[in-house]
């Protein structure tokens, strides 16, 4: 495992200047600090989401290049269904030549089904898939998405997620499949994030409205990655956290730094009519990456990135699927 000392000696935001002027935070707690870190060294890695295309997946890519900002893993939110068979291959193609990991999102979720609940001020079941028909939905989206090629499933269910860990274990999928949960379901407590990592999850989107506190609970039970946005969507809160991303890293170790944005309309379900908007919003969240990323190595924070390349999540604790 990295030794979290290492970031835990990073300057601080404003550090020199406030400590001049009488008014130094108290030194961090080396308690407070993460253990874990990825299989093969490292303690974070880097997310785009909201990628629902080739054409967006290109523009990305040219403005990773463009402003040198490392991608370990893409995202898309729509859906398996909303792409052919042609624009996966691609989406597969262009990433496999980059050795980044491309993730899709399973079917149907509650929010697009004909039950009103959804939509009442409780929130109903949210994004989970209701009745078996939604669940058939999901995994016919994952048997597809891996015969074309593609490695990582986004799910928002956690029956979903448990169904598919058992396709895994029993071949029906690819042993090297990996399983993300989406930020829409993220769990906020420790004992709901061990769970999650018990279904099946290789990595966990928590809210970005935790707090540090939060973080350093969950790593005490568990070593799954976690994904945060540092900037998020305004529909998950329109959080910014970019100054905090150092700390974020030291307490939440393996941490995926997602790249979202705030004030954009949303964008799911893709298509064309949403062009100009999505195609704008993929290449401000790879500058967004780049702001965090300048931010991190102002602060000497930005050593420990995983190798490029890198995409599984190491040993992690499952229930038995036997039945």
């Amino acid at each position: 495992m990295t030794d979290p000392s290492a970031t835990a000696a990073a300057r601080r935001p404003g550090e020199q200047a406030l400590t001049a002027l009488g008014l130094a935070a108290p030194d961090p707690d080396p308690a407070d600090a993460s253990p874990h870190s990825f299989p093969g060294g490292g303690r974070w890695r880097t997310e785009i989401p909201s990628c629902e295309g080739p054409e967006a997946l290109a523009v990305v890519l040219k403005e990773s290049s463009r402003l040198d900002v490392p991608i370990h893993r893409i995202s898309q939110g729509s859906g398996v269904w909303m792409l052919t068979d042609a624009e996966i291959t691609e989406m597969v193609e262009a990433t496999a030549e980059r050795d980044i990991e491309l993730c899709l999102f399973t079917g149907p979720r509650g929010t697009w089904d004909i039950g009103g609940s959804t939509r009442t001020d409780s929130g109903g079941a949210g994004l989970r898939a209701r009745g078996h028909a939604a669940v058939a939905g999901c995994v016919e989206d994952a048997v597809r998405a891996c015969e074309l090629g593609v490695k990582c499933l986004l799910v928002a269910d956690e029956g979903v997620l448990w169904t598919l860990h058992r396709a895994r274990t029993s071949g029906l999928l690819p042993a090297d499949t990996t399983l993300k949960l989406s930020a829409l379901v993220g769990p906020v407590n420790p004992a709901s994030y061990a769970v999650y990592e018990r279904l099946g999850a290789d990595s966990v989107n928590v809210p970005s409205d935790l707090t540090l506190d939060h973080l350093t609970e969950i790593r005490r039970v568990s070593a799954a990655p976690m994904d945060m946005y540092i900037e998020a969507p305004d529909d998950l809160g329109g959080y910014v956290r970019m100054y905090e991303v150092a700390e974020l890293i030291r307490r939440g170790a393996p941490l995926y730094l997602k790249f979202g944005l705030s004030k954009a309309p949303g964008i799911y379900p893709y298509g064309h009519h949403l062009r100009e908007l999505t195609l704008a919003t993929a290449k401000e969240r790879v500058r967004r990456g780049r702001l965090a990323l300048d931010l991190l190595a102002r602060h000497g924070a930005d050593g420990e990135m995983a190798p490029l390349g890198t995409r599984l999540p190491g040993a992690l604790n499952r229930f038995g699927t036997s039945s």
